[in-house]
């Protein structure tokens, strides 16, 4: 065996496995890597090729099997998109035709006590207001019969009244380390952005919830039988703050961005999305007691909820949209929480309830909080949580022009179709992208008073005779407004001295830098096109005021 060993090798590159770079054996290894390198990448395509073959056969497999329409319903229940159904994917239909619920998956801390305390609550609802929709007409714009069905037939609440084990409302409870008034948290977190996208809008059924989402989906699922916790469109999840903090209680105030499926198989999706759910609730530290609890739709606007649904069978299909007014949708406690059962020091049960939901009597004591912050500074919280834009103040209308004159600034003016700060709105891309923007928010704070406004509510106002100066403004903002979304700059007396409307913004932050007639420059080092695009809009503004008045109070 020695003489088969290669003198020519040094000894420690023999015990290595090492060869020298003249050696034959260096070579093949080094053209095999070189292989292996180039052919990667290759083989990868190769895969990828494959799979998309594979998938195009089942496609159209499916197509000619299921027809369409049937696809479409098959696909709304494939979540992975791999053509398969898994028994996880089917379990809608299978609890469907069984009528069995499977046992949901509660956190591992949040066991129900028997003789726990309960929490009633009571759902009420006054269903949307169709004469509120500009699309409510059957056969006007894609709508059929069909498509508003689910809407239509939902107008009440599918459960009136539930009790809840108190213990589940833990919740709501903050996590380590958020312990003072005004602190905000994630109860459900958001997965959505403007990088992310959406979800697909083709779905019926919702997945099934898991952890913290449980109590909200049962809570939601009070009003309608489909509730989506996470809603399509970002900024999906719960958010809560504390409000107000004493030795035993917190009360906190949440916000919660969901939306429901109402039609159902063979009609297309309808998505129903109110602006936001908000409400409080005032619980012990241990969560073991809830003093009070209140969920609703905020209706002090002119419309709060965005419809929209498809009228295709694909996930590309034309999808119509609209807006509307949902007069009361809310759940509220009738009293706070309290035992099944009460017994004396010795054992003997004083009272129970006996299986029913009659609440037990007593007399509870008052609270005095140790530290608290407003409701309107704690919801101002929760908004900056859910939108960075709203670093900027937004006044309301008429508010906001005061203030200019008071301060010697322009009016920043966004005039939409749906609210800006939830999920009624038609200005999602603008306020995701440059109204978070910190160069805009800087230039904001500095020069400008700023304000949206709905079309709907300045129609009011310019119809309005009492207010003759505030009806002007409205006047002078809906003459240039255009659909979708119009962002103007104003002078306090209401003069719109320059405006760009979204669609044509959007069109103009397309252009590359590269391209000849491009609105905007990376002369300065780099900027985000939308950003520096919308700069440059604001201070024409800026000049353009300029040039109409040198009035002394305005920032120039």
């Amino acid at each position: 065996m020695a003489a088969d060993v290669d003198k020519t090798v040094p000894e420690r590159e023999r015990r290595n496995g090492l060869r020298s770079p003249g050696s034959g054996s260096w070579f093949r290894r080094g053209l095999w890597l070189l292989l292996v390198v180039c052919g990667a990448p290759l083989a990868a395509f190769g895969i990828k090729f494959y799979r998309d073959s594979e998938l195009l056969k089942r496609h159209e497999e499916g197509v000619r099997s299921l027809g369409a329409d049937g696809l479409f319903l098959f696909s709304s229940l494939d979540t992975d998109h791999d053509l398969y159904l898994s028994p996880e994917e089917f379990k809608p239909i299978a609890e469907k035709l069984t009528g069995l619920i499977p046992p949901v998956d509660l956190e591992e801390d949040v066991i129900d006590d028997p003789n726990g305390e309960a929490l009633i609550l009571e759902a009420k609802m006054q269903p949307l207001l169709l004469d509120s929709m500009t699309k409510s007409k059957d056969g006007f714009l894609g709508v059929s019969h069909s498509s508003l069905s689910g809407l239509r037939s939902w107008t009440a609440p599918a459960t009136p009244s539930s009790s809840f084990p108190a213990g589940q409302f833990r919740v709501f409870l903050p996590p380590k380390g958020k312990v003072e008034a005004g602190d905000t948290w994630w109860v459900i977190p958001s997965e959505l952005n403007i990088f992310t996208g959406y979800l697909p809008n083709n779905r019926y059924y919702p997945p099934t919830p898991k952890g913290k989402e449980v109590l909200i989906h049962s809570l939601l699922s009070m009003f309608h039988p489909r509730p989506f916790i996470k809603s399509r469109f970002a900024p999906q999840g719960t958010v809560a703050c504390i409000r107000a903090s004493s030795d035993f209680y917190y009360d906190i105030i949440f916000r919660i961005h969901a939306e429901f499926q109402l039609n159902d198989v063979p009609n297309f999706p309808f998505w129903f999305t109110p602006g936001q759910f908000t409400g409080n609730i005032v619980l012990s530290k241990d969560a073991s007691h809830v003093r009070h609890f209140h969920l609703y739709v905020p209706s002090n606007r002119s419309l709060n909820v965005d419809m929209e649904w498809l009228y295709g069978a694909s996930e590309s299909s034309n999808m119509e949209v609209d807006i509307g007014y949902l007069p009361q949708l809310e759940l509220r406690s009738t009293a706070p929480s309290t035992p099944s059962v009460i017994v004396d020091e010795t054992g003997n049960v004083l009272d129970s309830r006996d299986g029913s939901n009659d609440q037990i009597q007593f007399v509870f004591e008052e609270i005095h909080w140790t530290s608290e912050i407003s409701q309107e500074e704690a919801v101002r919280r929760l908004e900056v949580t859910l939108y960075p834009f709203k670093k900027v103040s937004y006044l309301p209308f008429a508010e906001a022009f005061e203030r200019a004159a008071a301060e010697k600034k322009l009016v920043h003016s966004i005039l939409l179709w749906g609210a800006l700060d939830d999920q009624s709105c038609s200005g999602r891309t603008l306020r995701e992208t440059v109204l978070e923007s910190s160069p805009v928010l800087t230039l904001l704070n500095q020069s400008f008073i700023s304000s949206w406004s709905l079309v709907k509510e300045l129609e009011t106002m310019q119809a309005d005779e009492r207010n003759a100066a505030l009806r002007e403004k409205a006047r002078l903002h809906l003459e240039k407004y255009s659909f979708p979304v119009e962002m103007l700059v104003a002078l306090p007396n209401g003069t719109v001295v320059h405006h760009i409307n979204a669609n044509y913004f959007l069109d103009q932050t397309a252009v590359k830098p590269e391209d000849e007639g491009a609105t905007f420059s990376f002369s300065g080092g780099f900027e985000d096109p939308s950003t520096s695009t919308y700069i440059k809009f604001l201070k024409e503004g800026l000049e353009k005021a300029k040039e109409i008045m040198t009035h002394p109070y305005l920032p120039f």
